[in-house]
């Protein structure tokens, strides 16, 4: 699961919305990333290149789950992870008191 970006939403924004005006004034895509990286001072081009990714497919302009539903998805790993564990308590209290029945009681 990828870990959330350390730089803020409009920041990334604003990247992408540079790299599209930019994009024009450069011989390829790579160029114009380097471009706004080195501007903005974000780490790697590679960074970059993943917020006009996303941005594309939010947009709809590209084929790949949107950030809304990669939220929705991860919301429901963690509940299901969630399930599991309580599901895994259960059966284990289950075995404890199967056992406990099993078990011969002496009266005192």
């Amino acid at each position: 699961m990828a870990r959330p970006s350390r730089y803020p939403l409009e920041l990334r924004r604003r990247a992408v919305r540079m790299v599209a005006e930019v994009r024009d004034d450069h011989p390829n895509e790579t160029a114009a990333l380097q471009a706004v990286t080195e501007k903005l001072g974000i780490g790697s081009r590679e960074t970059l290149r993943n917020w006009v990714k996303q941005h594309e497919i939010d947009a709809g302009t590209r084929t790949g789950t949107t950030t809304e539903e990669s939220a929705q998805l991860k919301a429901l790993k963690k509940e299901n992870a969630e399930l599991k564990r309580a599901n895994e308590i259960l059966k284990a209290a289950a075995s404890f008191f199967a056992a406990e029945l099993d078990r011969p009681h002496t009266r005192s």
